[in-house]
């Protein structure tokens, strides 16, 4: 079974996330993409990050009923802060049977020589990348295991403009998921304090 693997903070879930899982399920060889959750992404500040709990519960909620997305918070019993080729050295010992691939944006790839072991990352896994605009990969950026899939549909939406949404008191309805809003609103979640 070929299984993506999607990190991300999900600071919250948008539909863009929701959106690249479904393409990679629907229209690649993925057989089931995984939502990793990332308690702390050591590229990141994390002075604006909710709770890696909350972030997991949205993330559940957004895709419940559809059983080829999973979530999984295998990176909260690991050392922080989380680097990929850990959680994929340890998942490759957990399920030896699984063939994993990452699945990143453009702009994620062109930040891989930054990342830990990454000659191994890039040699040892498939990386699916799809396109973000103001990020187009070069001829530095290629290797071998990259697959870069051009036509994947886009919503031009990021985590940090649905926060800041919130902390103005301004309607995120058709950018995160209803059951996502609902929760965000009953927990009080990116609300100002």
């Amino acid at each position: 079974m070929k299984t993506g693997l999607f990190f991300g903070s999900f600071n919250p879930v948008h539909l863009g996330h929701l959106i690249v899982a479904n393409y990679m399920v629907e229209y690649t060889d993925i057989d089931e993409l995984w939502f990793i959750v990332s308690p702390h992404n050591p590229l990141k500040n994390t002075k604006n990050l909710l709770d890696e709990y909350e972030r997991l519960d949205m993330l559940k909620l957004a895709i419940a009923g559809n059983d080829k997305l999973a979530v999984n918070d295998i990176e909260f019993s690991l050392p922080r802060p989380s680097y990929s080729i850990d959680t994929l050295n340890y998942l490759e010992t957990k399920f030896p049977e699984n063939e994993w691939a990452l699945v990143m944006g453009t702009d994620t790839v062109k930040t891989l020589p930054k990342w830990k072991n990454y000659e191994q990352l890039i040699s040892g896994y498939k990386v699916y990348a799809y396109s973000r605009p103001g990020f187009m990969l070069d001829e530095k950026d290629i290797f071998p295991n990259l697959h870069w899939f051009k036509d994947v549909p886009l919503v031009e939406v990021s985590a940090t403009f649905i926060r800041h949404a919130i902390e103005k008191g301004k309607s995120i309805k058709y950018l995160v998921p209803d059951k996502v809003i609902e929760k965000i609103n009953a927990d009080g979640l990116y609300h100002k304090k």
